[in-house]
């Protein structure tokens, strides 16, 4: 049975979810941006809204507000992500489930920064969380843990930042320095205006910090986890290590006593040397050994198949 969806959120992912519903048998009744919405409790026309938005218009001309009070079965919360109190994301999580909706996440913020209480709100609701999409893109990562159950996994690792990644690639292959190739990633859309959040580290931080509260049932935040970046890393360090056989990659690590995120030296041909803007997830398990997923860890539609196949594991309100 197709789900009633109403996404709160119209950025790349947000769209795509729209977009995308229908392929996967779902109703979209509700899509708004950060100022307007349109709403419908028998199905919205997601292309009108969709040219509206990407034209440069409100997408409806609702008030956000309406969203809420629409007959939906699952909140998509697509807002971007923010740290420390997570709002409004969080607001909009505690108001679906407080009214025994469902809600699947696009947005980090409440389930890095807030789990407990997205947990204890989850618990006295009729609807459940999922939030797939908050860690990796369209790379299954959560769904692995679940399938070999968080007890059974000892350790999650991986490369989860493109942007860096796309960074420590060209460095290593056109033997440049971090400033020069940082500005090409900017020109190539790769890199944002300000990059800060993806080179610092905070982004793949805040999904290792998810994964930890994943394995440990919760107790971290970001302000817990080990973090450094690759703004300092000098170009002649990818030279030293391709002497011996390795280059360079921002890895992180989630276990259940914490979270580190850091440049480390990783062998060339290795797993964990993914190219350009992929990633990479490594879960070592107790009984299945080390399972490795790779791909596309950011962008609309990827991101919107982790969304909508979240959609399709709820049960029915």
């Amino acid at each position: 049975m197709g789900q009633k969806l109403a996404i709160l959120g119209a950025g790349d992912v947000g769209r795509s979810v729209a977009d995308l519903a229908g392929e996967y048998g779902h109703e979209v009744v509700a899509l708004a941006d950060s100022s307007t919405a349109v709403v419908d409790p028998d199905g919205i026309d997601v292309e009108a809204a969709l040219e509206r938005k990407v034209g440069g218009e409100s997408v409806g001309t609702a008030d956000p507000e309406a969203v809420f009070e629409t007959d939906y079965d699952v909140l998509v919360e697509a807002t971007p992500t923010t740290l420390g109190d997570a709002e409004p994301g969080f607001s909009h999580v505690e108001r679906a489930l407080e009214a025994d909706r469902h809600v699947v996440l696009a947005n980090k913020g409440p389930v890095a920064e807030r789990y407990e209480e997205l947990q204890a709100l989850e618990a006295d609701s009729a609807g459940s969380v999922r939030f797939e999409a908050t860690v990796g893109g369209a790379i299954p990562v959560l769904s692995t843990i679940e399938d070999e159950t968080p007890q059974a996994v000892t350790a999650v690792r991986g490369v989860l930042n493109g942007t860096a990644n796309f960074i420590l690639t060209r460095m290593a292959a056109e033997g440049l320095d971090y400033e020069h190739v940082l500005a090409e990633a900017q020109d190539l859309g790769v890199a944002e205006a300000d990059p800060t959040f993806d080179v610092d580290g905070t982004d793949a931080a805040l999904k290792f910090v998810i994964l930890a509260n994943v394995l440990a049932d919760g107790g971290f935040a970001l302000e817990d986890a080990d973090v450094t970046g690759i703004q300092n890393i000098p170009g002649s360090a990818l030279d030293l290590a391709a002497e011996d056989g390795r280059t360079i990659r921002l890895i992180g690590e989630a276990t259940r006593e914490g979270v580190r995120v850091a440049p480390r030296l990783v062998p060339e041909n290795g797993p964990l040397a993914v190219t350009g803007t992929r990633n990479i997830v490594q879960i070592e398990t107790k009984n299945a050994g080390s399972l490795h997923s790779s791909g596309r860890g950011a962008g609309g539609p990827e991101t919107a198949t982790a969304v909508l196949s979240d959609v399709g594991r709820l049960p029915e309100l």
